[in-house]
């Protein structure tokens, strides 16, 4: 029987409260053949059904129920991982139940984990750039209806400051809603490369979370472990997942 190794796994290294669970897939230990080997954890990117669903089987020993999957579609809605029917079309999800698990799929966009220090309430963000900057992030916040002085951040694995490659015309836009996001960019040639990584602490920041932790971990230059949709095309997804914990989870599997 194949099982999924937790050193396939990336567990954020955070101080969230000991009942909060998470986790990040990489692009290892799962069944899917290439372009989309082998975690591949997406069922909209043209890999075959029942190989990503044998995927999503293996992560499942680590989950107490199935994630709460997006159609996610680079906008800013935000549902409840509890109460939401199947597939809504949103990027960012959030929880205040016991094994409701929130769920984000990347391959270069910017997976945000939020909590808050008590232990009550989680959310997924997929931060594209598109999301980043319209403001899916402030929208997670929000959906919690916690004191963002009491929330915390975890930001997963993206593309990095120096592969994100963008036309001016996107700086411009970030440029419009924040003054600040003009430090995220540095030009290169004729165009810009972007920092997604200090364009979603700022407005963390903006929002007032001052608790971050991880980014730094690119999606485009470690092709071993991450999937990038940039570098490749034709990829697979990874998944980073967070819930509140519940009696039923097995905690020797977290480690």
């Amino acid at each position: 029987m194949m099982i999924l190794n937790k050193a396939d796994l990336i567990f954020p290294d955070w101080p969230a409260p000991v009942n909060v669970r998470s986790l990040q897939t990489t692009r290892a230990g799962g069944v899917s053949v290439a372009p989309y080997d082998s975690l591949n954890l997406g069922g909209h990117v043209g890999d075959d059904g029942l190989k990503v669903a044998t995927n999503r089987q293996l992560l499942s020993a680590y989950m107490p129920t199935e994630p709460l999957w997006l159609n996610q579609v680079h906008g800013t809605v935000v549902v409840d991982a509890a109460t939401a029917s199947c597939l809504p079309s949103a990027d960012a999800s959030f929880a205040r139940v016991k094994g409701a698990v929130c769920v984000t799929m990347t391959a270069d966009c910017l997976p945000v984990l939020l909590c808050d220090e008590a232990g009550t309430a989680v959310a997924a963000v997929h931060a594209g750039w598109r999301g980043l900057c319209d403001g899916v992030i402030e929208a997670a916040v929000a959906a919690m209806q916690m004191h963002p002085k009491n929330l915390m951040a975890w930001l997963g694995p993206a593309i990095g400051p120096n592969a994100f490659e963008v036309g001016p015309e996107v700086r411009v836009q970030f440029i419009v809603k924040d003054a600040q996001a003009e430090l995220a960019f540095k030009q290169h040639h004729d165009k810009w490369l972007g920092d997604i990584y200090k364009i979603a602490t700022q407005r963390l920041n903006n929002a007032g979370i001052t608790q971050i932790y991880g980014g730094g971990l690119c999606t485009y230059t470690d092709q071993e472990h991450f999937f990038s949709f940039r570098r490749d095309g034709a990829t697979g997804r990874m998944a980073s997942l967070i819930w509140l914990d519940g009696v039923w989870w097995d905690r020797d599997l977290a480690g």
